[in-house]
């Protein structure tokens, strides 16, 4: 296993050891051992997502109680974005996205303190993450995909959303207080 830091302070891009023959492949989602030397706090929460080509999911994140997510693809492909939302960070509003997928089985550790989102780009995508608190849907938020000032370029113009992503405000336009 490989971890690396990402370009925004926080993040981890972890390149899991894949054994793989010509009956197909093992590898470890999971070690909380290994994990935990590389200062990823402990999860209580999984959970999975299933989605066809042009879905966009996000930008999501939950305050209080901050998640802090490990994530993965399991089945696709999909371009996964995370955009750092700490006030007093030097890359407050800063995003950087990468491609997961099936093949590599890159995961990603994402603190508390960023919008997430993914968008999937091939027929059908399998997205696993474990979580550091639980879901509380009174404390759910999000920005608007397509935030002009965040400037994301989506690999997609005219994704499916669900009605509440829809409606995510961009990012200039929440309370720091609803920020981290």
């Amino acid at each position: 296993m490989k971890i690396s830091a990402g370009p925004l302070a926080g993040l981890l891009i972890i390149e899991p050891s894949v054994f793989s023959d010509e009956r197909g492949y093992f590898f470890e989602t999971f070690q909380q051992h290994r994990y935990a030397e590389h200062g990823i706090p402990p999860f209580v929460q999984d959970n999975s997502s299933h989605s066809k080509r042009h879905v966009v999911r996000g930008l999501h994140y939950q305050l209080p109680h901050g998640q802090g997510k490990l994530v993965w693809v399991t089945r696709g492909e999909v371009w996964d974005v995370m955009v750092d939302i700490r006030v007093k960070s030097p890359t407050f509003g800063q995003w950087f996205a990468m491609t997961l997928n099936e093949k590599t089985h890159t995961q990603i550790y994402i603190p508390p303190g960023f919008a997430h989102g993914f968008c999937v780009l091939s027929d059908a995508a399998d997205f696993h993450y474990k979580c550091t608190d639980f879901y509380k849907p009174g404390a759910e938020h999000g920005i608007a995909w397509n935030d002009p000032t965040i400037n994301i370029p989506w690999p997609v113009k005219t994704p499916l959303l669900s009605p509440k992503d829809a409606k995510y405000p961009p990012l200039h336009e929440i309370a720091h207080e609803q920020l981290f």
